[in-house]
């Protein structure tokens, strides 16, 4: 099977190659900024449409829940139609339904406009991955793109709540969803002019039953997850049940993945070692560090004061690391070796959040930025990841790996979030339950503090205890301090099984197919 680059891709002169690129990373800047946006709208957002806290959850979770559902069809699809077609439909889906926000006058309507951008990011992301890897036949070239790649989307995540904030000081929230609009059209634009065509001349038939299945399966798991994360429990039938159903279409899905000659996900790419590893390093990574810094966030603004445009800038240096090390980590792979920079770079990630949890009650301001400046300069080596990822697949199966790249971050994200999120929560609660400075305080009072920091705090400024915010804050950095060893631990291991898995003299940069 050949890949046939449509537009004379391999012809592409320098200046066009490195435009498509700008092209591509601009658009990822959107997504990821539309990911931690409405963090800082939803207030305003739920002040106006007084969604329930269900509806609310909603609003949330169902962005994520259709992205993982359709990365692997919408790939595969790509694959066959044409991945900048794809990508230019989802650009204008994107664009369309951040426009309907004019119209929406309830929450069930948000929660719909949520998912088709869901919708539209699922076609987005995994092509912006495998059409770099169309467009940069030269490895050393392409594992640049991919370090400015990785070094964007960490910024996007960043960037987020800054433009929200900003935005949301002169207008109202609807900002931040109409701030896409203009960009993405921008994107169509520069997306017709500067990037190639290009799709698989004989992809083999399209497998509907095995897209079904992925999308049922994925949808389910990733919910469930997030249903045991909110309970902090796992007493959640609802959330069994779809766990197991989850596991039957999933494992039926790679049943007829690997009996398929042209199967919709090629499961095959895990022979290659360099590929298993960038994509366990993508996973770890996500698992290990998202909870935590969910928990910083926090921290800064209900511990140390800060307001929410505050607390983003307070948590740039993690962008602004990541950003210097993802456009270096190329570089220094060339001296170094790719295994050493991946494994190091995760495991330098792995001592900033073992230090969240090593300072504990000590924890300041500078202590957080210096904890987030490791991580990011941590996690900065994922450039190299991606490159693993991109180098280990043939050209005809960018699409596959891209779609397995986007789905091991989310997947991670989500399971991260649920396990060390719910033992964060577990930790705080339980401390305000034994806590004996707080045996006068009335137990409803207790009892609503023990829902979250932000809730102590609220109740403890109306019923004029004092006691109660600071305990609760003391319990509250316990949980962090949790949250940081779980995570670290957890990514030492990644970083010594990535440097095990990787084969010595690994060359992300001359690998070709």
């Amino acid at each position: 099977m050949n890949a046939n680059p449509v537009g004379r891709t391999a012809t592409l002169t320098k200046g066009r190659r490195w435009a498509a690129l700008a092209v591509l990373t601009a658009s990822l800047l959107v997504i990821t900024m539309d990911m931690t946006i409405l963090n800082i709208a939803l207030p305003e957002l739920a002040g106006e449409l007084q969604p329930t806290a269900e509806q609310q959850l909603w609003i949330i979770d169902i962005y994520s829940l259709v992205l993982a559902g359709l990365l692997v069809s919408w790939s595969a699809i790509a694959d066959r139609w044409g991945r900048k077609r794809m990508l230019m439909l989802g650009y204008s889906i994107f664009a369309i339904a951040s426009l309907l926000v004019l119209f929406a006058d309830s929450a069930e309507a948000v929660i719909a406009i949520r998912g088709l951008l869901g919708v539209g990011g699922a076609m987005i992301m995994p092509n912006t991955l495998s059409l770099i890897r169309v467009i940069f036949t030269n490895g050393k070239e392409r594992a640049t793109a991919l370090g400015i790649w990785a070094a964007v989307s960490g910024l996007g995540a960043a960037v987020g709540p800054l433009v929200g904030g900003l935005l949301l000081e002169y207008f109202s929230w609807h900002a931040a969803f109409l701030v896409n609009v203009p960009l993405m059209v921008g994107a169509i634009i520069a997306g017709i002019v500067f990037l190639p065509e290009s799709r698989v001349t004989s992809p083999g038939r399209w497998d509907a039953l095995a897209a079904l299945l992925s999308f049922i399966g994925m949808i389910l798991l990733v919910w469930a997850i997030k249903q045991f994360g909110k309970a902090a429990s796992f007493v959640v039938p609802e959330a069994w049940i779809a766990v197991a159903i989850a596991t039957l279409a999933l494992t039926w899905f790679v049943i007829r993945c690997v009996r398929s000659d042209a199967p919709l996900l090629d499961l095959r790419l895990f022979r290659s070692r360099p590929f298993s590893a960038g994509i366990i390093a993508a996973f770890g990574t996500t698992f290990s560090m998202i909870a935590a810094l969910l928990l910083v966030a926090q921290w800064l603004q209900l511990v140390d004061g800060a307001t929410p445009i505050e607390a983003g800038i307070r948590m740039m240096p993690l962008a602004i690391t990541g950003a210097i090390a993802s456009m270096l980590a190329p570089a220094v792979s060339r001296s170094i070796g790719a295994r050493a920079v991946l494994a190091g770079g995760l495991g330098l990630a792995a001592i900033g959040m073992l230090y969240l949890g090593v300072a504990g009650s000590d924890l300041n301001l500078a202590g957080v930025i210096i904890a987030t400046s490791l991580i990011g300069a941590g996690t900065g080596s994922l450039a190299i990841a991606s490159a693993m990822i991109m180098a280990g697949s043939p050209v005809e199966k960018a699409g596959n790996a891209g779609a397995l790249e986007e789905t091991s971050y989310e997947f991670g994200a989500t399971l991260g979030v649920a396990i060390l999120g719910s033992i964060s929560a577990l930790i705080y609660r339980f401390q305000l339950a034994v806590d004996p400075a707080l045996r006068g305080i009335d137990n409803g009072l207790l009892a609503g503090a023990k829902e979250s920091l932000g809730a102590a705090v609220a109740l403890g400024e109306q019923a004029g205890a004092p006691e109660l915010i600071e305990r609760a804050s003391a319990a509250f950095v316990s949980s962090l301090q949790a949250a940081g060893f779980a995570g670290g631990l957890f990514m030492l291991a990644v970083a010594v099984l990535v440097f095990v898995l990787v084969p010595k003299g690994t060359d992300v940069e001359g690998v070709e197919h």
